[in-house]
């Protein structure tokens, strides 16, 4: 505990005598300081136990003192302590009544007692109470380490929230809380996913502080982690602003959970390696010896079924560090291996992980999220958020390339459609019209067609539709002629009048094929 008025006054060396004021003595004292100004006030910073000998001061006007005293009341001083003996005898009745009036202590000090040993004292005070709280800072910091080494990020928790009085929950990547004690605190905890979110984007290291008097409790947020985007955040909620001991205990934690939650850059890059060997042997067709790399560090990962992602932001790595961290967040939650692998010349990210599984499951969520995001945008912003995700079907080891084909076939589909995440067994079940929806391919087919158009344009005939039920009807003259509601002679007519136009053979399937393709790019149902 800081010194306060009573403790000087219980100081049995000072003699200090309470005048007015005693039911106030319980406040802090920051520090005793002397000054003989008539108005000392624009140099106190507040919590000052100010000593005067009234040498400027007309000390017996009840008007001067009012005045004096409630300035200083003002200005946060928390205690006055006024000499006898010097220039007053004993302390004057307009100082003792003015103290009163305005609830300020007031100690009178007798002449054997210098202004010099009350500063001492309170600053001898001070220093022991730091003291006090550095050797508690020490004390909390290895028993917080112990915790950490034989519990984990729990223990820690909970040795955090027991050192501070309160409670305390640790948050992952995206945001989840995955650890907090005691356990009620959670609850708690996951209501400040919206702050925590709103720290994580500051630059790291970052904190904030939620809530306040009209709160169930005070809450500190710190960002744990030494990389540009924080990897976790720290939540602490008491019900007062945290003393120096509780101040030691709460940075030691930051720091052993940055060291229990960020590994090593060395090890992460090492595992990125490894991760991308696997990656290779697999869509090299080498299961057995992506197995023998991989030893227990995917776990039974390659045992299939899994899935591959491939992601991919033109505007560069930054735009997939989202979509990796929701992804390994999910895994880590559920305890599940995932292989996740950067592409940084090509501006990808390759995903393998569990069909059915979390992370498979959070990158459809992230994705599902951002389509959100952009339907509000500008095209400007569009255009910056340019993420794109393709995502295989399950597969196995044998046919990992396979599946990595089918992820960019879907990634080239989801770019083309203006969509974030495209699945390829998506493609297999629809139809193939979507495809169709593309500016080269309408350029195409409206060129291809362009003079059948003009020539129905002068009123000499009906020929795009006659083609288009020709076509419909696979050449079957009757057929078609009835659709058209004409003699078949007079289609036989209009479709010689399409080969001349076009100069192509209708007995081509290949020109039967582009003509009916072109029909249907420029038909209203296939935009």
């Amino acid at each position: 505990m800081p010194p306060t008025l009573a403790s000087l006054v219980h100081h049995s060396a000072l003699k200090l005598t309470v005048r007015a004021g005693e039911d106030r003595l319980d406040v802090p004292v920051r520090w005793a300081h002397s000054s003989e100004l008539a108005d000392p006030v624009p140099y106190m910073e507040g919590g000052e136990l100010l000593l005067i000998t009234a040498l400027k001061l007309d000390a017996e006007d009840p008007e001067t003192m009012r005045r004096y005293v409630k300035r200083l009341v003002g200005a946060g001083v928390v205690g006055l302590g006024f000499a006898v003996g010097v220039n007053y005898e004993e302390t004057p009745k307009a100082l003792v009544d003015a103290a009163q009036e305005e609830g300020l202590p007031l100690l009178e000090v007798p002449r054997r007692t210098p202004f010099l040993a009350i500063t001492k004292a309170v600053s001898a005070a001070i220093a022991a109470d730091q003291y006090r709280s550095v050797t508690a800072g020490f004390a909390a910091q290895r028993e917080l380490t112990r915790q950490a080494l034989t519990d984990g990020p729990e223990g820690l928790l909970a040795g955090l929230a027991a050192q501070v009085d309160g409670w305390a929950a640790l948050f992952d990547a995206s945001g989840a809380v995955v650890a907090a004690a005691p356990e009620w605190a959670a609850r708690r905890a996951a209501r400040l996913a919206a702050d925590v979110e709103r720290l994580r984007e500051r630059p790291a290291p970052a904190s904030a502080v939620v809530g306040g008097p009209e709160h169930e409790d005070r809450v500190e947020l710190h960002t744990i982690g030494t990389g540009r985007r924080p990897r976790a955040a720290l939540a602490v909620g008491t019900a007062a602003a945290l003393g120096t001991a509780e101040r030691y205990a709460l940075h030691s934690a930051i720091a052993l959970l940055t060291l229990t939650t960020e590994r090593s850059r060395s090890l992460q890059a090492a595992e990125q390696r490894i991760g991308a060997a696997v990656l290779r042997m697999l869509l090299a067709g080498q299961p057995d010896h992506a197995r023998g790399v991989a030893g227990d560090l995917y776990g039974g990962l390659l045992d299939a079924p899994f899935r591959i992602v491939v992601a991919e932001c033109p505007s560069g790595q930054a735009g997939l560090a989202g979509i990796a961290e929701a992804v390994e967040a999910a895994a880590a939650r559920s305890g599940e291996a995932v292989l996740v692998v950067p592409e940084t010349e090509r501006e990808r990210l390759v995903v393998l992980a569990a069909d059915e599984g979390a992370a498979v499951a959070a990158c459809g969520e992230y994705a599902t999220g951002r389509e959100a995001a952009r339907a509000g945008q500008e095209q400007a912003a569009m255009e910056e958020d340019d993420l794109v995700v393709g995502l295989s079907a399950p597969a196995g080891p044998i046919a990992a390339a396979a599946a990595y084909k089918q992820a960019e076939q879907a990634l080239s589909v989801a770019r083309r459609r203006g969509r974030v995440l495209v699945e390829h067994e998506q493609l297999a079940a629809g139809s193939v019209l979507p495809l169709l929806a593309d500016d080269a391919v309408r350029a195409f087919a409206d060129g291809l067609l362009r003079a059948l158009h003009e020539h129905d344009a002068t009123g000499r005939g009906d020929l795009v539709a006659s083609l288009r039920a020709w076509l419909s009807r696979h050449g079957q003259w009757d057929a078609a002629a009835a659709d058209l509601g004409v003699h078949r002679h007079t289609l036989r007519y209009r479709m010689r009048r399409v080969e001349e136009i076009l100069g192509r053979s209708l007995d081509d399937p290949d020109v039967r094929m582009e003509l009916w393709l072109a029909l249907k790019a420029t038909s209203p149902e296939s935009s």
